[in-house]
């Protein structure tokens, strides 16, 4: 069963901060490496969502409503639904991904 995938405007905006922090230290075509790479790790979420992992830090509070892969360093997380996969947030695992993620995933 193939999955489709959509993008918050959250996760599309990180995606968009990801790309001009690394051209603007690392280069153009870096940063387009990355994202391509981020987008490929994206975009197969469509064929095994479950194969995503529970993030560590939403687990320590009981919450497994979302998953994640990753294009290390960067963790894209994101929700199964019964047809669709949902990302709500493309981050740098180096952050403070508790603040992050209840910040981000929990405040509603």
């Amino acid at each position: 069963m193939n999955f489709e995938v959509r993008l918050s405007p959250d996760a599309l905006a990180d995606l968009a901060d990801i790309y001009d922090w690394i051209a603007a230290n690392d280069g153009e075509a870096r940063a387009a490496h990355v994202q391509d790479r981020i987008l490929a790790a994206i975009a197969a979420l469509g064929q095994h969502p479950e194969r995503g992992a529970y993030p560590k830090e939403l687990l320590a509070l009981g919450v497994r409503d979302f998953r994640q892969t990753y294009f290390k360093p960067y963790r894209i997380v994101y929700k199964l639904e019964s047809s669709s996969v949902d990302i709500y947030l493309v981050a740098d695992g180096r952050r403070d991904m508790q603040t992050l993620l209840a910040r981000r995933l929990l405040a509603g």
